[in-house]
């Protein structure tokens, strides 16, 4: 699985922005707003299946997806684009028009719900201004047919094609009561015809009001009927730093991401028991695939406390190497941005302020805090060294004065 998003994470400053620091709850919710602000463009999917009589053997068939929300009656999605997002789409060759002008409409489990009852009792409404002029058009000329058409005389719209189809005849059925609609290749057909037989298309088996409905709805679900049917068959899912993948899965198909971080892994877990993220699995391990049990349900973890999710547990404590603290002499007015300038052309820090002279610093490589620790231990104005939660804690000499 692999999927392109129209951007990757909010231009956050301050303390929303993702750190070392984070632990994980904390770097879901900072997380959480950037999914919420954009949306998914494709989705690329391999299947594999095995060989009928051969052994450890397997066909892969590959898929390229390309979506965009649907908008129909109440749904009208808003989301943003990011330049360094659009930038990376270019230079891979991202086809813009299937994205905007054929994408495969989606929706999750709650807007489901909404126009599924807004479709079913007839309580919907056109989507935008632009359309009602559009539908208002359409029926003034339908109208003036009539006028001189006869009964089994038809007519077709062109150029009426998708959700607008569907909105169309759901208008023109409902204003007309001597017309049928039907959706053809070449457009809307209408048909002139007396309201007994009207009354006789109504409920004919093949095209019943509910059963219409329902092709509708069927229609406007689009990619997440797949959606359900990759969850239904509850196969291994695997991807590379799938993270985001996993949040977007969530909030774009399922449900809308809840607050509670424990509540989305244990969601994510029922959705896809097996995950299997490559970024935690190295070359040489896929030689034995037994050795790969270790990391099933370990995902990635981009810039946080700890370097991947437990998708089936508890979070495994950190690993990273220790905090280092910065004691700042003769340098009045210090701010995290100076201090993260001072050190970057030897490596890069996360910096935290912890008091009006010491900063927290942090980095995911050991080399690094042992080379800062070299560097600095004996510098006059800025000495390095490791931080001590019962020594250096703010809170706790705060209680022991």
């Amino acid at each position: 699985l692999d999927i392109e998003f129209t951007g990757l994470r909010s231009s956050l400053s301050g303390p929303q922005q993702i750190s070392l620091f984070d632990l994980p709850s904390e770097w879901y919710l900072k997380t959480r707003q950037s999914v919420q602000q954009f949306t998914i463009c494709q989705i690329g999917l391999s299947v594999f299946s095995s060989v009928e009589g051969e052994f450890n053997k397997y066909v892969a068939h590959s898929y390229n997806f390309f979506l965009f929300p649907t908008t129909f009656g109440i749904l009208d999605s808003e989301f943003s684009f990011q330049a360094s997002s659009v930038q990376f789409l270019n230079q891979y060759g991202f086809n813009y028009n299937k994205f905007l002008k054929n994408g495969i409409p989606y929706m999750n489990e709650e807007q489901e719900k909404k126009i599924k009852h807004n479709i079913l009792t007839g309580n919907w409404r056109v989507r935008s201004s632009l359309d009602k002029d559009q539908i208002k058009v359409v029926i003034d000329e339908v109208t003036r047919w009539l006028d001189l058409a006869e009964e089994g005389d038809r007519m077709t719209l062109p150029g009426i094609a998708g959700f607008q189809a569907f909105e169309v005849q759901l208008v023109l059925r409902q204003a007309l009561p001597n017309i049928w609609t039907m959706l053809k290749d070449q457009g809307v057909v209408v048909k002139k015809v007396s309201q007994q037989h009207r009354w006789y298309l109504e409920h004919a088996s093949c095209d019943r009001a509910s059963c219409w409905k329902e092709q509708i709805l069927l229609s406007a679900r689009g990619f997440s009927v797949f959606f359900q049917m990759l969850v239904k068959a509850q196969k291994p899912l695997v991807g590379h730093n799938m993270m985001m993948d996993l949040l977007h899965l969530h909030e774009k198909f399922f449900r809308p991401l809840p607050e509670s971080y424990d509540q989305f892994k244990q969601n994510i877990h029922d959705l896809f028991p097996v995950l299997i993220d490559t970024k935690n699995v190295t070359k040489d391990i896929w030689k034995y695939l037994d050795v790969l049990a270790p990391y099933v349900n370990q995902v990635n973890l981009i810039r946080a406390g700890v370097p991947k999710i437990n998708f089936s547990g508890p979070d495994y404590p950190s690993i990273r190497p220790p905090i280092l603290i910065l004691t700042v002499r003769r340098w009045p007015g210090a701010s995290e941005q100076q201090v993260y300038r001072e050190f970057q052309n030897l490596c890069k820090f996360d910096v935290r302020r912890l008091t009006r002279s010491q900063f927290l610093l942090l980095t995911n490589k050991f080399k690094d805090a042992r080379s800062i620790l070299k560097e600095y231990r004996c510098h006059p104005t800025l000495q390095v060294s490791l931080y001590r939660y019962w020594r250096h804690s703010p809170n706790i000499n705060c209680a022991l004065q």
